[in-house]
This record gives structure tokens, C-alpha cells and sequence, in this order.
């Protein structure tokens, strides 16, 4: 399977960034195809709302970013994992913009299954991530629920979080 994970942490080397890795790995491990995309290190632009992708653009944005580089990923994923610490109840800006611009692609034709991966500092945040995943992902892309795994505070990097997220990845099905 092609497994796309959007990293919306602009941490290098923090929580969410841990538990990325430990679930690559074991996807990896199981034969599946994983590309990790540093949505915090692209120039991506929120979504102008022009209609261009749906009009004249026949499912291409007008907006020339690094977000090109993005949907041909998109378009041969049939995973998606969003992976995002957790800022004030929901994913990191830069996540959200990624995220915002799928619209152009409408609904990806391969796309069967999603993940979701949340890291933060206290248990009560996740609840507008949480949303957002079950209801544009989930309901309306129709997608098959693969786990939210969810780490705050001192569980961050724990070795139970990442050996629990290994086996989530090494156990995915095509």
C-alpha cells in the first residue's frame, strides 16, 4: 500500500516527529510504501477559494507553491496519516493550510484508508482534530479508519506509544 503522511510539526526532532517515525517504521517493515511530507518546511498557501481547481483548473490549484509537489503524492496515495502536534484544539496551521488545498483534488481517486496521529501537552485538546479527521476524512472522503493514537505530556516518546505505533503500522492491510 502507499502510505502518505502529512507531518504538520514544525518540530525536527519532536513528539509528533517520534511518533511519525515509529509508524513508518512499521509500515516499512510490512512492505508498504511510506512518504513523509514536512508540510512545515513547504511554502504552502491556504486555499483562495477562487474555484479555479474546479472550473478552468480541472482539479489543479492556480496556485504555483510547493503544494505542486504534494498532489501527485496525494493523487498515488492509498493512505493518508495526518500527523500533528495538537495547538489549541486543533492541527498546526501549516497543516491546515495542506489539508485546505486537498479540496482541489476534490476526492482522491485511490484513497481508501487514514490515520491519525496527535501529540500535545494535555489530554482535553484533541477534540477539533478529532472533528475535522472523522468528518472530512472519514465521512466524507469515506474513508476507512486505520486508529487516532494520541500522546500528551510525559507519554510523548514513551516506549509504549511507539512500540504500540510500530505495530499499528506493521499490522496495516492492504
Amino acid at each position: 500500500m502507499n502510505i502518505l503522511i502529512l507531518n504538520g510539526s514544525p518540530r525536527p526532532n519532536g513528539n509528533t516527529v517520534a511518533m511519525i517515525h515509529a509508524y513508518a517504521e512499521g509500515a516499512a517493515e510490512a512492505g508498504h510504501t511510506v512518504h513523509v511530507v514536512d508540510v512545515c518546511k513547504k511554502k504552502i498557501g491556504g486555499c483562495l477559494a477562487c474555484e479555479y481547481c474546479h472550473t478552468k483548473g480541472n482539479g489543479k490549484c492556480m496556485q504555483q507553491d510547493d503544494m505542486q509537489e504534494v498532489y501527485p503524492l496525494l493523487e498515488e496515495a492509498e493512505m493518508i496519516v495526518l500527523a500533528s502536534p495538537i495547538y489549541y484544539h486543533s492541527f498546526s496551521g501549516q497543516l491546515q493550510c495542506a489539508i485546505n488545498r486537498i479540496y482541489a483534488l476534490d476526492k482522491p481517486k485511490k484513497l481508501r484508508k487514514a490515520a491519525l496521529l496527535m501529540s500535545s501537552g494535555d489530554d482535553l485538546v484533541y477534540s477539533g482534530a478529532i472533528f475535522e479527521y472523522q468528518n472530512s476524512f472519514l465521512q466524507y472522503l469515506n474513508l476507512q479508519d486505520c486508529g487516532m493514537f494520541a500522546a500528551y505530556g510525559e507519554h510523548n516518546k514513551s516506549e509504549e506509544l511507539l512500540s504500540r505505533l510500530k505495530d499499528a503500522g506493521k499490522n496495516l492491510k492492504d
